[in-house]
């Protein structure tokens, strides 16, 4: 996910900064907006068995066909980004009409900024209908568009239907017990809650427990991966993660922290101490399942 966050946030500069170059010319949009999004979602861009530019229909041609298992699964349709793939009902009817005399059941219309997936047919429904997702790189938030573009990967789009379902249940759902006047930090902490119903707090243990998992509060529960079953294990996984949520100096100390203790043996209780000073000093909570 990160790589394809990356990949956004360029895109969004490349748009920001060469506007009037991408609203002319389709094909500066596709080499240089669509390509770099669909190679941070996996697909080898220049492989012809993942992915075929100017694929023939009935209707003409699509702008690339996306491969699964040597059969299309998929075409993806380009526009400038003068075109206002939102508003403009014709460019998602070329695309349908596309995948539909082709029997392909999935299309992507973009114009480098909007992202917009689509289900080609399903009898007795509208085609707006048959939308299955959004993304809009310059006018929602990004991480939310690129969790979206996600449901694109080489290794999700198998998927697409029921992940683009169960996302925009979710978005329904949230917004439902907003308003019915649910904070959204407390919804958010909800479903970040993924402490384990058995888990321990260290204020619990004795030192001489052998930890099957560690769960670290910030900004919810998160499980952290335990290098050995033990509260030297819990203690290493702690320290990996404040290193990762630390920057400069303080990062740079965690890290010495975390190779001498890789070096010399602790003891249960000295770990236990240890984690437990972290938790007061850092204001986290860990827990452990056992």
């Amino acid at each position: 996910m990160e790589g394809l966050r990356k990949a956004a946030s360029r895109v969004k500069l490349k748009i920001k900064s060469h506007r009037g170059l991408y609203v002319k010319n389709e094909e500066a949009v596709k080499q240089h907006l669509i390509g770099e999004i669909f190679q941070a979602l996996g697909w080898d861009w220049n492989n012809p068995e993942e992915v075929r530019p100017e694929e023939r229909t009935e209707d003409g041609r699509a702008d690339y066909a996306l491969i699964l298992d040597g059969e299309v699964f998929a075409y993806v349709e380009a526009k400038n980004l003068g075109v206002n793939v939102l508003k403009r009902d014709e460019p998602l009817r070329q695309l349908a009409r596309y995948c539909f005399n082709s029997g392909v059941r999935y299309g992507v219309l973009t114009n480098g900024a909007v992202w917009i997936a689509v289900k080609a047919f399903e009898e007795g429904s509208r085609l707006r209908d048959r939308v299955l997702f959004t993304a809009d790189l310059e006018n929602e938030p990004l991480e939310k568009a690129v969790l979206k573009l996600s449901l694109l990967s080489k290794d999700r789009i198998r998927d697409l239907e029921r992940l683009a379902s169960l996302l925009r249940a979710l978005e329904l759902s949230f917004s439902g017990l907003r308003r019915e006047g649910y904070p959204g930090e407390a919804l958010v902490e909800y479903l970040l809650s993924g402490e384990s119903p058995g888990a321990v707090p260290l204020t619990e243990l004795t030192g001489k427990e052998r930890p099957r998992a560690a769960y670290v509060h910030d900004n919810g529960w998160k499980l952290l991966p335990l290098p050995e079953r033990s509260l030297r294990g819990v203690l290493l996984a702690v320290l990996l993660y404040i290193e990762k949520t630390s920057q400069g100096y303080e990062r740079e100390e965690v890290r010495k922290a975390y190779e001498h203790l890789l070096r010399v043996p602790v003891s249960q209780e000295t770990a236990l101490e240890v984690l437990r000073r972290i938790e007061e000093e850092k204001g986290l909570r860990i827990s452990v399942d056992l």
